[in-house]
């Protein structure tokens, strides 16, 4: 805010930031279906190349990558670390069905 009072009612207000909010949250779901359209691909790779399903160094170097980018962001990167580990156990249980079959 600049310091100046926004004369209009609260509810045209919060209605604007309340779309703004949707709007984030519609990319955020499409941004994590493409993110998990490829990690599947990669799963099913993961299965044929006889490939174990995690891959501890690399999620570990995700995860330092992630927080720094948080710290940049100015985003809690504890937020940030449990975010991307949720999304990292998801994967590998994607990947373990993969290998499965």
């Amino acid at each position: 805010m600049n310091g100046n009072p926004d004369t209009r009612p609260p509810e045209e207000v919060l209605g604007a930031f309340r779309r703004s909010i949707d709007n984030i949250d519609a990319a955020l779901v499409h941004m994590l279906a493409e993110r998990f359209r490829i990690t599947q691909a990669v799963g099913h790779y993961k299965a044929r190349a006889e490939l174990p399903p995690a891959d501890p160094a690399r999620e570990k170097r995700q995860i330092e990558r992630l927080r720094a980018l948080a710290v940049e962001a100015d985003l809690d990167p504890e937020f940030s670390e449990k975010f991307i580990r949720f999304v990292i156990e998801e994967v590998i249980r994607h990947h373990e069905q993969a290998r499965e079959g």
